[in-house]
């Protein structure tokens, strides 16, 4: 009879250990990569993401959120504020020849522009910019016009 007592403490011990650590471990937070929000009253408007994840100063930014191919990388700020934002970066643009599962990421160096501050639909009280609009210096994607304006994600 001792040997089912002492049999029984240890289950019922470890299954409240068990429990202990499942549920650390399911009240975590998710880990995330976007870049923290501004602190509460900051002017710096942000740039949301299809995702809804919003970033100040990105490195990379998805443009074709349906399939990935279109994306801003190698990002370098020189201006970020109320007025508008500055970068230069490189847009990869597949080219989906023959079709866009065979097709070719390629390179164009751009200048990207933000815009158009305005209260996010989602969060008001943060400024978020409107519209995007990028400026091919050299050789653009085929079918593009040198300048190319798009509205962003609210």
């Amino acid at each position: 009879m001792r040997g089912s007592v002492v049999g029984t403490a240890v289950t019922l011990a470890a299954g409240a250990l068990l429990t202990a650590a499942m549920t650390t471990a399911t009240a975590s937070p998710p880990a995330t990569t976007a870049t923290p929000p501004p602190r509460a009253g900051a002017s710096q408007p942000v740039l949301v993401d299809c995702l809804w994840h919003r970033t100040v100063r990105p490195a990379d930014f998805i443009l074709a959120c349906g399939d990935g191919n279109s994306r801003l990388t190698g990002l370098h700020w020189s201006q970020w504020g109320p007025e508008g934002a500055t970068a230069v970066g490189v847009n990869m643009v597949n080219d989906c020849k023959p079709y866009c599962a065979a097709g070719t990421f390629r390179s164009y160096p751009v200048t990207v522009r933000l815009d158009q501050a305005k209260p996010w639909k989602k969060r008001p009280e943060i400024q978020r910019y409107d519209r995007m609009t990028l400026t091919y210096p050299q050789g653009r994607p085929e079918g593009f016009k040198q300048v190319m304006t798009y509205p962003l994600w609210d």
